[in-house]
């Protein structure tokens, strides 16, 4: 019987999604197709290899891809309605599966809660007694990287050195603490305590293998420590044949920042001695030319797996490289060259991304792109509703939805700060997980007196009764006279915690200032909102409807139809994506490799260099039909001009002399521009 998943399929991709006889590493260079192969490979497993769906697990690393992947292994199926039963996820989706079936297990309760970065930012504030932000980010990253590597607080101590990490170390161990007497877990946490559970209890771990029987992993070089330990956690046990496809690319390994490790490639052939190693080098995204040009480049970097990219869609246009006077410069003729060839073209604004190093780069572009009247779209910027002034205001409004909210009580009870601090948390979180209650709960449980002294417990209960009061208020929808309307529960509430004020003594008038004015547009917002419409189709809406609208539109965040946009992007955001038309733009030295510190130990110096190759490599390959790469010869830097020099990323590319424009870029005149528009004028349509 023919295999549909089989066939329209490469002779590699064919064998990656037929091969079943054990472990398999799918090398997918950029645009060869590598999502197809995991989703046919996810059809194929399920129609002709008798696979249950609920026996499948594909884990990637961002809920946008996981939702395309589910979508499209819907579509491939006889029976649709079967990959709803497939565990399609983010590692971190998969861990909070994990501790929410086994928190008792880890000593949690079922409503534990879940920190996020705000959450745990105040905790390590707190923990430090610094304001300084700077370092307080710091403090988190070591401990993030500590926990993504598996490190333990007194491992981290005897490891530390340095100024930094040794303060680091030392709130490491009282930062778990904390977090445990809290009865909650940060986003490190959801993969590292699954790790520590399967590794110190076969019954689980045996329980959790034999419910996910075949393991697909997408962006494999992606990775850290922990993550890969997860998976080997799951995919061996004593006479299991080990059963996964791993789909990576290591000439995109590009997060070693934030723990990604390169050697789980290394790891993974040491692990499993059967490994099948397939390549897939047909590229089915850009023309000749610009394929050439990545291969080039990251021919430079040491290779754990030779392969090279190729292409059937022949030669392409040049690359242009393309040397301006000064940054100002680079942003003016950009706009203007993206204006003049789209309109030469006749294609969308949306067929154009532009790509840079850092977002630092973005603001003087952005300035052009306004004068020139693009369009455009930022990746990666901030959603108003993850301004912390926002979700200060909005982990009121949850806990009045829900009072068993163990992370928006930590954090409305101490914004503003009302006496109630991290000792007396600590003993309520104990006492919450004792009781197996959230920490609301808690404040009114008989017994809390012996553990907290009057002192501790009066603003608590304060609290609880003022959130009491707004929760009665909040649930009813304006009777006649009752005045208990949306708008009417919000302003008592703003005004009863004193926020302008909170934010007047904390920062400086400015910040103070544009924060309390998110706050009030976002506050007028709900109020219209919860006003209803004149003509009654639309009725009045309750405060707790608002919060629900709210928690609703957060998670629906970024399924907007896309809008017909130049997309502006760091060259780490642009992964994944592709465009017809790329401009990659500061490709100087210091930006593009990045400087990094110049005393770092030469080896670590070298390790650099090769992860901003393959970031250089990333940029290239966004490119489907044309690339344009420019780079200024002066930078302004704290109002100075510096001079720049050309990044050798681009001498690397080996561009023959044909395929390249001149180096210099002169300066478009309106003059100029305007002939050059009546001359396209006359040109036919380009195909």
């Amino acid at each position: 019987m023919s295999n549909p998943h089989l066939s329209g399929l490469n002779p590699p991709q064919r064998e990656a999604v037929a091969y079943m006889e054990g472990p398999c590493l799918v090398l997918a260079g950029a645009g060869s197709g590598k999502t197809r192969v995991i989703t046919q490979k996810i059809a194929h497993l399920i129609e002709h290899c008798n696979y249950e769906a609920r026996n499948i697990a594909a884990l990637t690393f961002t809920n946008k891809a996981a939702t395309e992947m589910q979508e499209r292994i819907a579509k491939l199926l006889k029976e649709p309605r079967q990959a709803k039963h497939l565990t399609v996820s983010t590692f971190h989706s998969l861990g909070v599966q994990i501790l929410r079936r086994e928190a008792r297990e880890l000593g949690l309760k079922d409503r534990f809660s879940i920190l996020d970065s705000d959450d745990c930012y105040s905790l390590v504030q707190d923990l430090a007694a610094t304001t300084d932000k700077q370092l307080i980010r710091k403090i988190q990253n070591q401990m993030s990287l500590w926990k993504n590597a598996l490190v333990t607080p007194d491992e981290a101590v005897q490891q530390a050195s340095g100024e930094l990490e040794m303060q680091a170390a030392r709130i490491y161990r009282s930062y778990v603490a904390t977090l445990s007497s809290y009865q909650a877990v940060d986003f490190d946490d959801l993969i590292r305590l699954p790790v520590e559970l399967f590794r110190s209890n076969e019954e689980v771990r045996d329980k959790w293998q034999r419910r996910l029987r075949y393991l697909l992993v997408d962006e494999y070089q992606d990775t850290n420590t922990c993550q890969y330990e997860l998976v080997k956690l799951l995919v061996t046990g004593v006479g299991k044949k080990p059963m996964f496809t791993a789909v990576g690319d290591d000439d995109q390994a590009i997060y070693a920042w934030r723990g990604a490790t390169i050697e789980n490639l290394k790891t993974l052939q040491v692990d499993f001695p059967d490994l099948r190693v397939i390549k897939l080098e047909q590229n089915y995204r850009s023309t000749t030319r610009i394929l050439q040009a990545a291969n080039a480049v990251i021919g430079n970097n040491p290779k754990l797996f030779e392969k090279s990219l190729w292409s059937e869609h022949g030669l392409g246009d040049p690359i242009k490289v393309m040397a301006m006077d000064d940054d100002e410069h680079e942003a003016e003729q950009i706009a203007i060259m993206l204006s003049a060839h789209r309109f030469e073209r006749r294609t969308r604004f949306s067929d154009y991304a532009i790509l840079y190093r850092g977002n630092h780069q973005a603001r003087i572009i952005e300035k052009a792109m306004r004068r020139e009247r693009i369009p455009y779209v930022m990746s990666g910027g901030q959603s108003f509703f993850d301004r912390s002034e926002i979700k200060d205001i909005i982990s009121y409004l949850r806990l009045i939805a829900n009072e068993d909210d163990d992370p928006a009580f930590i954090r409305a009870v101490t914004t503003p700060k009302r006496g109630v601090g991290q000792s007396t948390l600590e003993a309520l979180g104990a006492y919450a997980g004792q009781w197996q209650c959230s920490l609301f709960e808690a404040i009114y449980k008989g017994g809390i007196e012996s553990k907290l002294n009057e002192r501790q417990l009066r603003p608590l209960r304060e609290f609880g009764d003022f959130i009491n009061q707004l929760e009665a208020r909040a649930s009813r929808v304006g009777a006649a006279g009752s005045g208990d309307n949306a708008a009417s529960v919000l302003d008592d509430m703003m005004k009863a915690i004193h926020y302008e004020a909170y934010l007047y003594d904390t920062f400086d008038d400015g910040q103070a200032q544009s924060k309390w004015q998110n706050v009030l547009d976002f506050t007028n917002w709900l109020k219209e909102k919860g006003t209803g419409g004149r003509d009654g189709t639309d009725p009045e809406k309750s405060l707790l409807d608002l919060t629900q609208m709210v928690a609703l539109m957060s998670m629906l965040d970024g399924r907007d139809e896309e809008p017909d946009a130049v997309r502006m992007s760091t060259l780490h955001a642009s992964k994944g994506l592709e465009f017809p038309h790329v401009f990659l733009v500061g490709v100087e030295e210091g930006i593009l490799p990045h400087k990094g510190d110049p005393d770092a130990p030469e080896e670590s110096i070298g390790a650099r260099i090769e992860e901003e190759r393959r970031l250089m490599y990333v940029g290239i390959t966004r490119a489907q039909r044309s690339l344009t790469v420019s780079w200024c010869k002066k930078r302004k830097r704290a109002r100075e001009s510096v001079h720049c020099d050309v990044s050798r990323f681009i001498k690397e590319m080996k561009l023959d002399e044909g395929d390249a424009v001149p180096t210099e870029a002169e300066k478009i005149t309106p003059q100029a521009r305007l002939a050059n528009l009546k001359a396209l004028l006359q040109k036919p349509k380009a195909a």
